[in-house]
């Protein structure tokens, strides 16, 4: 039992400095083949950010623990508005100017809706899984499309700017990929099977371990991200971020267990943890796009509620189990 969390916790750490490093360097090749910051930040950042629940997804699929896979995927959604937004706001409120960002949330919210459609019966099948990432990538080519044709400077696409990295040089940008890359994969190898191992050793399910342990692990690159965008004065970004990597999280990595290993989802998912995210994304909409006001900001009172929501959340969980 000790060598299997200590491959959840070496495994923890190496996702998120191999995700880091992943992006950087796909961000700085894609920006050195001439490829603008804005599309940069759409596409390869919000792939990479999800990149650590990618892997953790298709190797807990791989092995036949597709519940691992979608509490990851819905726990990290969870934990990206409830716990790194609602931190972010205590720390600095976040102010929301972008109309990227003000585009991206409603969008958030009809694909949450659709996925609940489609697992609205308990089955995730390989049909399903496909139409999840039908719609992820429809969504990509809309948003790369009309941030292109847009004659406007959106704020996003500076405070974009200026966190991608575009000094390095080319062989360093592909190393730096290929690094991260593999230690994103064996990582998340040994992340996966000290999980499964801890679950089994004591008697939790897979869709805990992936709703609590894995999924709030997987979402601090968010979280360093999020309050380091928000401490310089970039908020939209730090918003844009969550709401990317929700996406992501959402039609990407929920389809691999899918499309990998079609299964009947546990009750639970359709009774409180679904609800829940889908509630967080309402709750987030209207807090950040507030139509009667001018003020559209998450202030710090809104923060606390946030992540004393999680903190709730996290108790359920808890006493759920023990519980069982």
């Amino acid at each position: 039992m000790a060598l299997s969390v200590a491959a959840i916790v070496v495994g923890l750490v190496l996702l998120v400095w191999s995700s880091d490093r992943f992006v950087e360097g796909a961000s700085a090749l894609a920006y050195n083949l001439g490829v603008s910051s804005l599309v940069i930040g759409l596409t390869v950042v919000g792939f990479g950010t999800s990149a650590p629940e990618i892997m953790v997804a298709g190797f807990a699929a791989w092995n036949h623990n597709p519940a691992l896979g979608v509490g990851n995927a819905i726990g990290s959604n969870i934990a990206n508005i409830a716990l790194i937004l609602g931190v972010t706001a205590l720390i600095i409120p976040i102010a929301v100017h972008s109309r990227i960002v003000k585009l991206e949330l409603p969008i958030l919210l009809a694909a949450t809706v659709f996925a609940g459609l489609l697992i609205f019966n308990g089955d995730l099948s390989r049909w399903k899984g496909t139409a999840l990432l039908i719609l992820l990538f429809a969504i990509l080519f809309w948003l790369v499309r009309d941030a292109l044709n847009t004659k406007q400077c959106d704020i996003m696409a500076v405070e974009m700017a200026d966190e991608i990295p575009g000094a390095m040089q080319r062989a360093d940008a592909i190393k730096w990929f290929l690094i991260g890359l593999v230690v994103l994969l064996v990582s998340a190898r040994m992340l996966v099977w000290g999980a499964v191992n801890v679950a089994q050793g004591f008697g939790v399910s897979d869709l805990v371990i992936g709703l609590t342990i894995v999924a709030i692990g997987t979402s601090l690159p968010e979280l360093a991200a999020s309050i380091a965008s928000a401490r310089k004065g970039e908020p939209d970004l730090a918003i844009g971020n969550v709401i990317g990597s929700n996406l992501f999280n959402l039609l990407a990595v929920m389809a691999i267990p899918g499309l990998l290993s079609p299964s009947r989802l546990p009750d639970e998912v359709l009774t409180r943890d679904f609800p829940l995210m889908l509630g967080l994304t309402v709750a987030l909409l209207l807090m950040a796009y507030r139509f009667r006001s001018g003020d559209r900001r998450i202030n710090r009172i809104e923060g606390g509620v946030l992540l004393l929501v999680f903190l709730g959340y996290q108790w359920l969980l808890f006493t759920s189990t023990v519980a069982s």
